[in-house]
């Protein structure tokens, strides 16, 4: 079985001694730090989704503490032609399984096409958590160089290997999406800091 790793190569070259040390020769090491598709994929997802859901966690709250329709905090956005509170999680979510099925070839979770709440919010972040969760390593790793092929809402489609879709599609197109639903609840004026937006990190 192979595995890629995305490889990333550190060189540090020391300093110069003092000119009494003239024939002191500068040290060069290398240091390799590999991470694995998984990792950047489920990994990184599993994380953020989970902060997400904790998001949610405090507008919940800052609704009931103010007396407001939580509906108020879904349909926020930031400019008027932008995307609402409920779509940019529901995209978040979106990203995150569609990458991770596209990856290890298997059909991600379909949530229905009502319009939530938080509790139901809540409830497609855990079923897209659970989804990742149920896939193995083996099913991801060694998809650096698979062609997959993304399809957007609209029906048209975009060509990729496993490694571009997850560097320069999937995980920019999902912190998007996380950090714009953070400044919504932010500028709502829900109680967070940027702990709040990091979550826990995976061990």
């Amino acid at each position: 079985m192979r595995i890629d790793f995305v490889r990333i190569d550190f060189v540090r070259i020391d300093l110069q001694p003092h000119p009494a040390y003239s024939d002191f020769t500068p040290l060069k090491r290398i240091a390799t730090v590999t991470v694995s598709m998984h990792q950047s994929s489920v990994g990184v997802f599993t994380q953020f989704l989970g902060s997400l859901s904790d998001l949610l966690d405090h507008a919940a709250v800052h609704a009931e503490a103010r007396k407001i329709d939580p509906s108020i905090l879904l349909n926020a956005r930031l400019y008027p032609n932008m995307y609402n509170l409920t779509r940019h999680v529901g995209e978040a979510n979106r990203h995150a399984v569609i990458a991770c099925a596209l990856l290890a070839g298997v059909d991600p979770p379909a949530f229905p096409d009502i319009e939530p709440d938080i509790p139901d919010l809540k409830a497609r972040i855990a079923s897209a958590i659970a989804f990742m969760g149920s896939l193995r390593p083996a099913q991801i790793n060694g998809t650096a160089k698979k062609e997959v092929v993304f399809t957007f809402r609209n029906g048209s489609k975009r060509s990729f290997t496993g490694q571009s879709l997850l560097l320069t599609f999937s995980v920019p197109q999902f912190f998007f999406h996380v950090t714009t639903a953070y400044d919504i609840l932010r500028h709502c004026g829900v109680d967070l800091v940027k702990k709040d937006f990091l979550g826990t990190p995976n061990q």
